[in-house]
């Protein structure tokens, strides 16, 4: 996103019909009049400290564009940890993620335009010639549309764009002839098929080489695209149309724009996540911010700015003051459902809502940006990263993070809005955070697990593309760029399109449709900037007066006052109650229940069963306060059956050239030293001898003193560690035998004992998957001497590994005791007090897989809820450390029972159901949901 795009004057009007290059100027002055209401009250950075970081950042893109180039190119992405390029069916496939690859040099295309922002415009002249040499975008291969076009079709366009404007400056690219451009065309003729739906809603896969529907497209049969994969089209398609003189490319892209907003909920004013693109109708009735819808918006907000036609503005202004109506809970973002807004549909959060703030800032809305900034700020410095998903009360909930750049984003456009220096300080943790866990010798690789901070042998072209962009333009000063930023709107991958365009070959008709299928309200027609005097008072504190309420709220894990707050409560009332904090034996819970239609009965066989009937409830309100309880409860539930897997556990390679930059994934063992409990086993590796640790061993002086490596099959793994510990190895690693396993692709396991007494077993055991293991192998191999660290969680990187002997922080992922769920109903014990009562604990972790076998609720289904024994926080009572909880429970009651049972009751529903539905329907989704 670019600051072009920040607003439409500064105080004073704008006329509707204005030239845009009046707009892009009025938006930069609003940008930089803010930016002096900042600076007087907050102590600056010093301008070589910013330009000591911005080449830290010129630095650190060296290191992942350089490693890209020599172990990858020609391939689309550099895998960092094995040092070598991913290619499309060389390596095991990875599901959807592997669309974005299409045998087309993806990194090099996608990194075009970072290298004239950095400055580097003998390396852009030259990977331009590459691109020109070497890519091919006919091959056979099936890749998203909405991939291709962000990365692919929006590289070549920003490199067009750059490699024009450094023509005209007279020194580099004086040879170039429009051949990007060229390319970009014949991309878009390709992807064209794609739109042959009734709809004009485009199918979510293409073959570059054979279309759509072909037999040998081996695609054309999807029903389903997300809303973002449909929605986010008219930027690059209206630029390539503009660049070219060819508008269908505009025209098709405005025909799905068109047809997603006819198709929203017409009360809410919300979209959906999934849309079927040959009937319209919403196949996920969930609403949100982030993954599926999160770029639609902001395409409808940036396409107004770079094309001049205000139904753009209409509608987005229409589906923003929807969003702060039902989603936005500052600092929350929290999904809903478009037919019932007041109900909230998820209780965690993903990390691609991080660009919102940025997007608010363009809308002029600074106060919730910084809000939301700052929660997630929050978040980061609790898990260093933040994770793909994480929970309402800041847990981790999926641990993956794969380098998204979104919050760096928001960043950027807060700091440009504000000058606040307070935004460079967090530039700054971003940057120290990236090289001290993310940084490897290779190239900077994606977290695997931000909890043990072990890797992912990933590298998105995204990290190069956007990244670096955003954190080099933070500290830059306007005289570092050798153009003029102002000039340029930023596309969802931080690709530059001109402003100028905007009065290019405008041969679209500019229909204003949006009126024809909804009122707008006057504020929806506001063409002006915010005035920045009332945006920022003059009080130089201001932001940090919004930010620091929130810094607790993260640090002890508990969202003090952070719940969705309904209109009732707005009022003075009690806020709902949550599942999370609902206890069988408390009086004043049951009454909450009964006053949402929910019941408690009490069975001989000591289970206690929750029943909902939504026409008992005391008030409509009430009965969606119910099903909200409920699907909560079965959502919590769902995610203590996941609990029953171990943690994963790290292995770090500590040793030169790694010096702990390098962390593999490993899958813990049910005997041996527990490494969530014990301090971490440091030692050199060596192969055991036989390999596969079957037999006494007839190497012991090689092992003695180290830790074993040793090969999966033949024998148990109980009787591997027993024969290693008799070596006198002071741990072990069991490499699995099946060559090509790895973590990012089969899920991790633990290591089961011998059905014997496995007390004997002292030294720690852990799994690698096969490539895991061969990065360890293949390092013996070249440096002979490695040497690792076992632990539950990474030590603190750096060359030295000065701070090794720190105590290592506790393990954010201890987990309560293990509960057994099935899919449908939750039976609980009837306990006599609360201090009875089993602990119900947070999830640490769901993958996209895990939700899958997620259960369903209906409202008339009996769902119980494992009871808390820790006591439950209220808004004005002291927030308790729930990590210390967690862990001193597991240590007291680590060998209890659960005394946890299901069971089934079935219920005559037909009298109950006539009004949920859709409810139902949306919750059934809900739980299949990926990001």
């Amino acid at each position: 996103m670019s600051e072009a795009g920040g607003g439409r004057g500064c105080g004073s009007s704008v006329p509707q019909r204005a030239p845009w290059s009046l707009v892009a100027a009025t938006a930069a002055f609003c940008l930089v009049s803010a930016t002096s209401v900042w600076t007087a009250g907050a102590a600056p950075m010093s301008r070589e400290e910013r330009q000591k970081l911005g080449n830290q950042v010129l630095e650190m893109f060296d290191h992942a564009y350089g490693n890209y180039m020599e172990h990858a190119y020609p391939a689309d992405e550099l895998m960092p940890l094995t040092c070598r390029g991913r290619v499309r069916g060389q390596e095991p496939s990875r599901g959807d993620v592997d669309d974005a690859l299409g045998k087309f040099s993806l990194t090099l295309i996608d990194s075009l335009d970072t290298l004239v922002v950095l400055n580097k415009t003998k390396e852009f002249e030259d990977a331009v010639r590459k691109v020109l040499r070497d890519v091919n975008l006919d091959n056979d291969v099936v890749v998203s549309v909405f991939e291709t076009n962000i990365r692919v079709l929006g590289g070549l366009l920003g490199g067009h764009s750059l490699a024009i404007m450094l023509k005209e400056k007279g020194e580099y690219m004086q040879w170039y002839n429009d051949e990007l451009l060229q390319m970009a065309k014949q991309l878009g003729y390709k992807l064209l098929p794609a739109f042959n739906t009734t709809s004009g809603l485009p199918y979510p896969r293409i073959n570059l080489k054979f279309g759509i529907r072909k037999p040998e497209a081996r695609t054309g049969t999807e029903t389903d695209t997300c809303t973002a994969c449909a929605g986010t089209l008219i930027l690059e398609f209206a630029a390539l149309s503009r660049f070219t003189g060819a508008t269908i490319f505009e025209e098709y892209a405005r025909k799905a724009l068109d047809f997603l907003w006819e198709k929203r909920q017409r009360s809410s004013n919300l979209v959906g996540v999934t849309i079927n693109i040959h009937t319209g109708d919403w196949v996920r009735k969930d609403s949100g911010v982030g993954a599926g819808i999160d770029s639609y918006y902001e395409y409808l907000l940036k396409a107004y700015v770079l094309l001049g036609d205000d139904s753009f503005l209409e509608r987005f202004n229409t589906h923003y003051d929807a969003i702060m109506r039902y989603i936005s809970q500052p600092p929350l973002l929290l999904d809903v459902h478009i037919h019932k807004p007041m109900l909230n549909a998820r209780t965690w959060m993903d990390a691609l809502l991080a660009f919102f703030p940025g997007l608010q800032v363009l809308k002029g809305d600074i106060r919730p940006a910084i809000e939301t900034h700052e929660m997630l700020y929050q978040v980061i410095k609790k898990h260093n990263f933040l994770p793909e998903a994480f929970t309402t009360d800041f847990r981790v909930h999926w641990a993956q993070h794969p380098l998204r750049p979104e919050f760096a984003e928001s960043t950027y456009f807060l700091y440009k809005a504000t000058g606040d220096p307070y935004y460079l300080e967090v530039g700054k943790t971003l940057i120290e955070n990236l090289n001290k866990y993310a940084r490897v010798p290779c190239g900077f690789a994606a977290m695997k697990d931000v909890r043990t901070g072990s890797h992912e042998d990933r590298m998105d072209s995204f990290f190069l593309a956007e990244m670096f962009k955003y954190l080099y333009l933070l500290f830059a000063d306007k005289e570092d760029i050798i153009f003029d930023i102002e000039d340029y709107i930023f596309t969802t991958e931080a690709h530059l399109l001109p402003l100028w365009l905007s009065t290019t070959n405008q041969s679209i008709s500019k229909k204003n449709t949006t009126s024809e299928y909804t009122e707008l309200d006057d504020s929806n027609f506001d063409w002006t900037c915010p005035n920045t005097q009332i945006l920022f008072p003059n009080d130089p504190l201001y932001a940090q007066s919004i930010r620091e309420p929130l810094k607790n709220v993260v640090d002890k894990s508990c969202p003090r006052g952070i719940i969705r707050v309904e209109e009732s409560f707005r009022s003075g009332a009690k806020p709902p109650l949550r599942a999370r904090d609902f206890m069988a034996t408390n009086p004043e819970h049951l009454e909450i229940l009964k006053k949402m239609g929910v019941s408690l009965i009490h069975l001989k066989d000591g289970r206690v069963q929750l029943v909902q009937h939504a026409i008992q409830a005391a008030s409509s309100i009430d009965a969606e306060d119910g099903l909200r309880f409920m699907q909560e409860m079965i959502e919590l539930s769902s995610q203590q059956q996941k609990e029953q897997q171990l943690p994963p556990r790290a292995v770090q390679i500590v040793s030169h050239p790694f010096f702990g930059r390098v962390v593999l994934t490993a899958g813990p063992a049910q005997f041996g030293l527990d490494l969530s409990k014990h301090k971490e086993t440091r030692g050199f590796v060596a192969s055991s001898k036989p390999y596969n640790g079957c037999s006494e061993l007839t190497n012991p002086e090689a092992v003695m003193g180290k830790i074993a490596l040793i090969q999966r099959g033949q024998c148990m793994f109980a009787e591997k560690a027993r024969n290693i510990q008799n070596a006198g190895a002071i741990g072990g690693i069991v490499i699995d035998d099946n060559e090509g396993s790895s973590s990012d692709t089969a899920p991790l396991f633990q290591m089961a004992g011998d059905g014997k007494d496995t007390d004997d077993i002292k030294i720690p055991m852990l799994f690698l998957f096969s490539k895991e293991g061969s990065i360890i192998l293949d390092a013996i191999r070249e440096y002979e001497e490695v040497e690792v660290l076992l632990s539950d969680k990474a030590k603190d990187r750096d060359p030295e590994m000065e701070n090794e002997e720190q105590p290592s922080s506790e393990n954010d992922s201890q987990s309560a005791e293990q509960i057994t769920s099935s899919s449908q109903e939750v039976d609980l014990v009837d306990q006599e007090s609360p201090e009875e009562s089993s602990l119900n604990s947070q999830p640490e972790s769901l993958s996209p897989a895990d939700m899958d076998n997620a259960a369903s609720v209906s409202p008339s289904e009996q769902i119980s809820n494992p009871m808390e024994n820790h006591e439950t926080t209220s808004l004005d009572g002291e927030c308790t450390d729930l990590d210390n909880q967690l862990q001193e429970q597991s240590e007291t009651e680590e060998d209890s029972n659960p005394n946890v049972s299901w069971g089934k009751k079935v219920q005559p529903i037909d009298s109950i159901l006539a009004d949920w539905n859709e409810d139902i329907e949306a919750f059934e989704m809900m739980e299949k949901d990926e990001l």
